[in-house]
């Protein structure tokens, strides 16, 4: 056989066999994206939980829980998660001292509450003067407390701060280890299932509203993905109103995912407003939250608003 020949037949066989390769490779499926979610370990974080009903092909989401707000905004800075829903208190801290984070949705209002022992004497904010208070530091629950203490005429010098997370918050006033506490739900509700706990007030009477927790992201994934962010937002939007139009289905998802108490949960979910527009209100109230905590020295200088917050996603899903 000639030199010729031979090549020939290397070229056809050598075709022959690529063929099926191309054409696997070229029909095989892309893996799916995966959406690494930080929430935090509380009833108005739970709406990640329903984005599953919701996610469309291609796309896999991992949810990563957090016991503290801090700790979910500093995995969003750092990237080791691509979203997180925590505390606007958190963010502004963030964006305060000049970290990436962008708010670029709304995520829940109210869910908090100051709880003191049913069989104590704290019936009013004023009487928590001299008392162990257990406070969160760093969260949204203490920019509540430091301005209701101002509007009471009191400092957070005239109480004795503990710092106690928010699932040990209960546990800590039934041991006696506090007299009263700040809390997020469902801790308040789970108080008052015990009968341990009983409201002392829902502190939404200052400008700040019942605002509570928000949807972030690093400035480079808005930039960079901002399709993977418009996607999270609608499945926001989408989880949220599914939710709180199933109240008994928010109660269920809390239950089987956090762990917590069915009966706690059921006093819980009416002190929750799930949501997910960046309304003019909560930009107000999320200023006003900047101006009282620069006030009080938790931070040096207000954040950039203009990097900030960042609405163009949320006014898109709003038309």
């Amino acid at each position: 056989m000639q030199r010729k020949d031979l090549v020939s037949r290397r070229h056809a066989l050598t075709g022959a066999l690529a063929a099926p390769l191309v054409l696997r490779y070229g029909t095989a499926k892309a893996d799916p994206v995966t959406i690494r979610m930080g929430s935090l370990k509380l009833i108005h974080s739970i709406t990640p939980w329903f984005y599953e009903r919701f996610l469309p092909a291609g796309y896999k989401l991992e949810i990563i829980p957090f016991e503290s707000p801090t700790d979910c905004k500093a995995a969003v800075v750092t990237r080791s998660v691509d979203f997180g829903t925590f505390g606007i208190a958190a963010g502004i801290l963030g964006a305060a001292a000049h970290e990436p984070v962008v708010v670029f949705g709304s995520s829940c209002n109210k869910g908090m509450a100051v709880v003191a022992r049913k069989d104590g004497p704290i019936d009013t904010l004023k009487e928590l003067k001299g008392k162990r208070v257990a406070i969160w530091p760093g969260s949204t629950q203490e920019v509540f407390i430091l301005e209701r203490l101002r509007m009471e005429g009191m400092t957070i010098h005239d109480v004795e701060s503990v710092r106690v997370s928010f699932s040990e918050m209960p546990a800590a006033l039934a041991r006696g280890d506090v007299d009263a506490y700040v809390g997020a739900e469902p801790g308040p509700g789970n108080s008052l299932a015990s009968g341990v706990g009983k409201i002392v007030e829902y502190p939404y009477s200052t400008a700040m509203g019942s605002l509570n927790m928000i949807l972030a992201a690093h400035r480079d994934t808005i930039d960079q993905k901002p399709e993977l962010a418009r996607l999270v937002l609608g499945l926001q939007k989408q989880g949220s109103e599914y939710a709180m139009s199933h109240p008994e289905e928010m109660v269920a998802m809390t239950v089987t995912k956090l762990g917590m108490k069915k009966e706690a949960v059921e006093l819980s979910v009416k002190n929750v407003e799930l949501n997910w527009k960046m309304t003019p209100e909560m930009l107000e109230a999320g200023k006003t939250y900047a101006a009282h905590m620069l006030e009080m020295k938790q931070i040096r200088a207000l954040p950039d608003f203009a990097t900030f917050f960042d609405t163009k996603i949320s006014d898109q899903l709003s038309v």
